[in-house]
């Protein structure tokens, strides 16, 4: 963790259900940074973690699909691209 010096405080809005269940956790601070980072981690390299394609991405999205498709991976079921001369 980083010296407290170099801390900043940021504040968000959530509805009273997520408050109780958040002060069921001994050390909030630290839950909360540690799935922030999770999700940053996992963040959508397309539309950034907008979940939205913006008209440009669309258009490169549609060039990419040309000569790319999805299919199930046999191992997690999870959809991979793949490259369509495969």
């Amino acid at each position: 963790m980083p010296n407290m010096k170099d801390l900043e405080v940021i504040t968000f809005k959530v509805g009273k259900d997520l408050v109780k269940l958040l002060k069921k956790i001994p050390n909030r601070s630290e839950f909360i940074r540690a799935a922030v980072l999770e999700a940053l981690d996992n963040v959508c390299p397309f539309c950034r973690g907008s979940g939205v394609l913006t008209p440009h991405r669309k258009k490169h999205w549609n060039e990419l699909t040309k000569h790319h498709g999805t299919k199930e991976c046999k191992e997690c079921h999870e959809d991979v691209l793949v490259c369509a001369s495969r």
